[in-house]
């Protein structure tokens, strides 16, 4: 039997001393198909292990309905990293924070009255005590002494920068053990003495999180955990892009250096991240600490294997410091090559905005008053008489909201700017179209509430009447008016063979995009994304179809697919 244990300095494998060399994919940032590849691309790197978050959301979005296949399969997931000779670290959370919409939170656990989050509260204790045992189910039968490759498993994630609920942590390490798991439990929260001290138990391995300063860091370790191996088990090796902002990168000869001196140290390590992906859908998380930030599409982060799976100088210069502490392969993979270039005339079919349903309520009902887990709500309200203009203020919007009376739009409000009113001409009918740009991943604002927070005034007075529509995006049709202004705008193209493609949003707005019914992500002609990531296993030979739900304008109705991505770097 193969074992994996905690001596006084080292990792033990086989009672050997063993340096942990991982890094982080996220098995729902990839496409099921290309998931062997992006193992085999960060072995060739010099990793002996891949680590994944696993996301609650993504297995369970709705109670009860748990979904462990396709994307969701993380067996089959750990069984690629086996097939490849390596290990596997699995950090259930329940919370990832990860710049993933809401922490891997499930907005049905979040929006649960009186529940109280990351704590020992008895309803989420008993939603996530049922989450872990399902997670464990898979994951227990492949540890590494019951002949699988499963070396780490990781208790709740950096939760002294959130909580000092030691209850909690004790209750999870309990159904953790319960549940089969007998190889060594780590936490991990940034080198700060109190996080490390709030964020684990005596019985739990400490790690850190860092991507630079790596010897003062390593010493702040050692000082909260006097024995055992020294672990940076999250190595930020460059940074996550947000709406509005630049195009983060990190020089790769700095972080080789900090990676140098960690290994040098006898320090084992796990890279965040080796490879990025994509946030796909409308899965991106936001940050909000005074200004609500949502994240971009691209999860690229600068990881030395870029978000289509090729390698980077930031991979190469890694590789050459692993090679001094470990063997790796002698095959390098080949960079990314020109992707197809073309054109695709779009057809105009028009508004796409659904026609008002539902109830009546005083206040606008929220997206998890309706049960709604796509990004937007069509809100309506019948308006008094009055002579206008006059100012309409709601409590707050969450997070973009487009305004219209009597079908004109008359403007837009924006959460990351502070944004809750305007001025608005006199007419009989008010439409608020409210977009939920991605669900706050980190702190005290988990699991908010999504839509028109607080009621609404006109003229001071309040308005009430509001009926609030759900906007099913991936079924949206057209009313075949028009090409420009809030359209759906759909056209086909034909490839020789599937192939990696890069979608130029430039000339649209704001919106969505599908190929072949594939969920590509959200766009916006706000910096730093200008392109979209199509991964080949999402098209086809032949003939393929690609619709964009566009929110604001669409000036050029064409899609361009261009050579390689543009995530807002210079231009050279």
């Amino acid at each position: 039997m193969t074992t994996f244990t905690i001596g006084e300095t080292d990792f033990l494998l086989d009672g050997r001393p063993h340096q942990v060399i991982s890094g982080t994919l996220h098995y729902f940032r990839i496409h099921p198909e290309h998931w062997a590849d992006r193992i085999r691309t960060a072995k060739a790197m010099g990793l002996n292990t891949i680590e994944t978050y696993v996301a609650w959301n993504a297995h369970e979005p709705v109670k009860g309905e748990w979904d462990a296949t396709g994307w969701n399969d993380l067996g089959r997931f750990l069984d690629l990293i086996a097939a490849e000779g390596l290990h596997a670290i699995v950090r259930p959370g329940p919370y990832i924070c990860a710049e993933w919409h809401n922490g891997g939170l499930p907005v049905w656990l979040t929006s649960t009255p009186g529940i109280g989050i990351r704590r020992s509260e008895p309803q989420f204790v008993e939603a996530v005590s049922e989450y872990l045992r399902r997670v464990y189910e898979i994951v227990a039968p492949r540890q590494i002494d019951r002949g699988g490759n499963v070396v780490l498993v990781q208790i709740e994630n950096e939760y002294g920068a959130y909580g000092s609920d030691k209850e909690y942590l004790r209750e999870l390490v309990r159904v953790t053990k319960d549940a089969g798991i007998t190889v060594p439990l780590t936490t991990v929260d940034q080198p700060m003495p109190w996080m490390l001290e709030a964020g684990s138990l005596p019985e739990l391995h400490l790690t850190g999180s860092f991507g630079s300063r790596s010897e003062e860091r390593l010493t702040t370790l050692r000082e909260h955990q006097p024995t055992g191996p020294l672990m940076c088990s999250e190595f930020w090796d460059g940074w996550f892009d947000w709406w509005g902002s630049i195009h983060h990168t990190t020089d790769p000869a700095a972080s080789a250096h900090d990676l140098d001196v960690l290994l040098a140290a006898g320090a084992s390590v796990n890279i965040y991240m080796v490879h990025g992906g994509t946030n796909f859908g409308t899965t991106n998380g936001a940050n909000d600490k005074g200004r609500y930030d949502p994240i971009v599409t691209s999860y690229d982060y600068d990881a030395p294997i870029d978000e289509s799976g090729h390698p980077t100088a930031k991979f190469h210069a890694f590789r050459e410091v692993i090679a001094k502490y470990a063997p790796v392969p002698s095959d390098v993979p080949s960079g990314r090559p020109e992707a197809p270039v073309l054109e695709v005339a779009l057809s105009g079919e028009g508004d796409w905005m659904p026609a008002p349903t539902g109830s009546v309520s005083d206040d606008p009902a929220t997206f998890e008053e309706l049960g709604h887990l796509g990004p937007l709500v069509r809100y309506d309200v019948e308006l008094p008489p009055f002579s206008g203009p006059a100012a309409l203020v709601f409590g707050e919007v969450r997070d973009l909201a487009w305004v219209h009376v009597d079908g004109v739009f008359v403007g837009r409000l924006s959460r990351t700017l502070h944004e809750r009113a305007l001025a608005i001409p006199a007419g009989s009918r008010l439409t608020v179209l409210v977009e939920d740009q991605g669900r706050v991943n980190y702190a005290d604002r988990l699991g908010e509430a999504k839509g028109l927070i607080g009621g609404a005034t006109l003229g001071g007075a309040p308005l009430v009447g509001w009926t609030a529509t759900p906007v099913e995006v991936a079924s949206a049709a057209g009313t075949g008016e028009g090409t420009l202004g809030r359209a759906l705008l759909r056209g086909t193209f034909d490839l020789g063979a599937p192939a990696d493609l890069f979608l130029d949003t430039g000339a649209w707005g704001k919106g969505f995009a599908f190929v072949n019914g594939f969920f590509l992500g959200r766009y916006w002609n706000n910096v730093p994304q200008r392109t979209l990531y199509v991964p080949a296993p999402a098209l086809r030979a032949g003939a393929n179809e690609i619709v964009v739900l566009e929110l604001e304008h669409a000036v050029d109705p064409v899609a361009r697919f261009v050579a390689a991505p543009s995530l807002g770097q210079l231009e050279e």
